[in-house]
C-alpha cells in the first residue's frame, strides 16, 4: 500500500450531532474521554474534567498542565461561574519591567501562577460523581503509551518553532527529535503521564502544595523565575456569577473581568440599536457593522478592564444599555472609523462543552494563551507554564499595570446562552483577542438570522487585528464582501487556509422541550461533537 499525503483538496462539512449525553471539543481524542466517563456513570462535569486533562495530553500545542481556565455551567437549577486563573508571583513588581514597552511573551517574565489544575479540583469536588483518579486515566494512558498526534495540532506544533527556540526547556521537552511530530505520528510523554498521576492520587494537592510545586518552585530559583512554592499554596479558584447582557431576547453570559468576556457582550449592546432584519448576513454592510461595535467595545476594554479590584468601572456601568446606545451613535454605516475609549458612568486556548441527560451543562475555556505558553517547561514533570502575565501592561498607573498578586488582563472566555432564564447553549470560541469577535458573529447569526449552530460555525469570520489593526479576512469570505468593506475604508487582509487566526468553536444546543441536544463542533480545527 503507497503512504499517503495529508492534503485535503476538496471541502468537507461537518454535520451536528443530535444525543442526550454530548461533548464537543477541540480535539477529538479529548471529547471521547469525557463521554468515556459519561459511560460509566459520571455527569457534564466529569466529563469536562476528564476532557480538559486530556487535551494537556493530545493538544499540548493550546494548552497543558500549566494553563489558566474558566468555567461557566448550569447545574440543574442556576449559573454559576468560576475564575481559575492565577495571580502574578509576589515577586512581579513592576520596577522589573521598567523600560519595557510590552512584556515578552517567552521566559519567566509572563509566568503567572496556573489555575487550570485548581478547577479541576474545585469542579470536582462541589459536582463530581466518579472519583476524582478516574477522570485522568484518559489522559495518562494517552501521555504513557502515546497517541497519534491530529492533522492541526501537528501544523501547530511546528509554527511554534519560530517563537520558541530559544527557550531549551522546551526544545528538550517537545523537540526530541529537533522538529515537530508529523501529522499522524505517534507521541509519548511519560513525564507527562507522572505527573498526571501524582495530581490524580493526591486530589490536586502535590500541585500546589507537595512535590510538584517544590518542583516549580525549584527551576523558578535556579534559572531566574519569580514563581514561588508560597504563589501556588495561596491560589485558590472563585466561584463568580456570570455577567451578561440581552440581545433582541436572548442572553448572552460572559465570566465577568479579568476577563475580555464583557466586550461580546458590550458590541452586541451596540449593533442591538442598528436594525439588522432582512439584511444578507455575509454582506459588506452587516460585517461592517459588526466590526465596527467590536472596535468600540475594544476600545473600552483595553482601556478599563483588569482584576476588578484595580478597575475603575464596574462591569455594570460598562454594560449599560444607555450607555452602549451613546456609543452605537459613533458609527457611520457608510465609513470605518478609529475610536477611542468611552467614559462609562454610574448606572493560541482550547475550548468544550458538555452536557447531560440531566440537564447539566458545561462551558469550560483552558489555555496555555501563545501556543504553548511561555517556553518554560519545568524539567522531569511534563509541565509547559503558560504565559499569561504577559497580557499585563506596563503604563504606569494602568489598572491593568503589571504588579504582584493580581490577575492579569484575560482573553479566554467560555459562554453560555440563556433565553428567560432559562438554558439554551453551552458556547465558546478560542483564539485570544478573536473570541469576543466570534462570540459576537456566531450569536448574531444564531439570533438575527436563525442559522443553525453549525452553520453559524462554518461561516466566514473577520478579524479585527489586534496587531497590525486591519481586518483579516477568512479565505472563504465572498469577494463583494471584502470589496465592500474596502469601499467603506476598512484595511482588509486576505488569508489563506489552514489560518489559526479565526478561532475554534464548539456548541451544545439544548431543545426548548429539553434533550436530546445538538452538538456543532469546529470545521477549523480536527475535534469533533460526540455523544450517545
Amino acid at each position: 500500500m503507497p503512504s499517503f499525503n495529508y492534503d485535503f483538496p476538496y471541502a468537507s462539512k461537518k454535520l451536528p450531532v443530535f444525543a442526550s449525553n454530548v461533548v464537543a471539543s477541540s480535539q477529538h481524542l479529548a471529547a471521547t474521554a469525557g463521554l468515556r466517563m459519561m459511560a460509566k456513570g459520571g455527569n457534564a462535569v466529569d466529563a469536562a474534567i476528564a476532557s480538559a486533562i486530556a487535551i494537556t495530553v493530545v493538544e499540548p500545542t493550546m494548552n497543558g498542565i500549566g494553563s489558566d481556565a474558566f468555567c461557566i455551567l448550569w447545574d440543574g437549577t442556576k449559573l454559576v461561574g468560576m475564575n481559575a486563573s492565577g495571580h502574578s508571583p509576589e515577586l512581579m513588581t513592576p520596577d522589573k519591567y521598567e523600560g519595557q514597552a510590552k512584556i515578552a511573551d517567552t521566559g519567566w517574565g509572563c509566568v503567572s501562577t496556573p489555575g487550570a489544575v485548581s478547577l479541576w479540583m474545585a469542579l470536582h469536588a462541589r459536582y463530581g460523581k466518579l472519583p476524582f483518579a478516574d477522570l485522568f486515566e484518559p489522559a495518562i494512558k494517552y501521555a504513557h503509551d502515546g497517541f497519534r498526534v491530529s492533522y492541526m495540532v501537528a501544523r501547530q506544533w511546528d509554527a511554534a518553532i519560530a517563537r520558541l527556540k530559544g527557550q531549551d526547556d522546551w526544545v528538550k521537552a517537545f523537540l526530541p527529535h529537533g522538529r515537530a511530530p508529523l501529522p499522524g505520528e505517534v507521541w509519548k510523554f511519560p513525564d507527562q503521564a507522572k505527573t498526571l498521576t501524582k495530581i490524580a492520587e493526591s486530589k490536586g494537592e502535590a500541585f500546589y502544595r507537595g512535590e510538584i510545586a517544590e518542583a516549580m518552585d525549584k527551576h523558578a530559583k535556579t534559572t531566574g523565575g519569580a514563581l514561588r512554592r508560597n504563589d501556588l499554596e495561596s491560589h485558590k479558584a472563585d466561584w463568580v456569577d456570570p455577567i451578561g447582557l440581552t440581545y433582541r431576547g436572548t442572553t448572552l453570559h460572559e465570566i465577568p473581568p479579568n476577563g475580555q468576556g464583557i466586550a461580546a457582550c458590550m458590541a452586541l449592546g451596540i449593533l442591538e440599536n442598528f436594525e439588522v432584519a432582512g439584511r444578507d448576513p455575509d454582506s459588506a454592510e452587516m460585517a461592517h457593522l459588526r466590526i465596527e461595535a467590536m472596535k468600540l467595545a475594544f476600545a473600552d476594554i483595553w482601556r478599563y478592564v483588569a482584576d476588578p479590584r484595580f478597575m475603575e468601572v464596574t462591569p455594570a456601568q460598562m454594560l449599560d444599555k444607555h450607555y452602549l446606545k451613546g456609543r452605537a451613535k459613533l458609527i457611520d454605516p457608510k465609513k470605518a472609523q478609529d475610536f477611542g475609549p468611552g467614559v462609562p458612568k454610574d448606572g493560541g486556548t482550547i475550548y468544550l462543552g458538555t452536557a447531560d441527560e440531566s440537564g447539566m451543562m458545561v462551558s469550560l475555556i483552558q489555555s496555555n494563551y501563545t501556543g504553548f505558553g511561555s517556553g518554560i517547561v519545568v524539567p522531569g514533570t511534563g509541565i509547559a507554564l503558560h504565559n499569561r502575565a504577559s497580557g499585563f501592561v506596563t503604563t504606569k498607573g494602568h489598572p491593568n499595570q503589571v504588579g504582584p498578586k493580581k490577575r492579569p488582563f484575560h482573553t479566554i472566555i467560555p459562554a453560555f446562552i440563556t433565553k428567560d432564564g432559562k438554558p439554551v447553549a453551552t458556547f465558546g470560541l478560542m483564539g485570544g483577542a478573536m473570541q469576543p469577535q466570534g462570540h459576537m458573529q456566531v450569536f448574531s447569526r444564531i439570533v438575527d438570522y436563525g442559522q443553525n449552530p453549525q452553520a453559524a460555525i462554518d461561516a466566514p469570520r473577520w478579524r479585527v487585528h489586534e496587531l497590525d489593526k486591519t481586518v483579516w479576512l477568512e479565505e472563504h469570505t465572498p469577494a463583494d464582501t471584502a470589496d465592500g468593506l474596502e469601499a467603506r475604508g476598512h484595511k482588509v487582509t486576505r488569508t489563506q487556509w489552514p489560518s489559526f487566526a479565526f478561532g475554534s468553536s464548539q456548541i451544545i444546543w439544548r431543545y426548548p422541550d429539553g434533550v436530546p441536544y445538538l452538538g456543532a463542533s469546529e470545521s477549523r480545527r480536527d475535534g469533533a461533537a460526540v455523544g450517545f
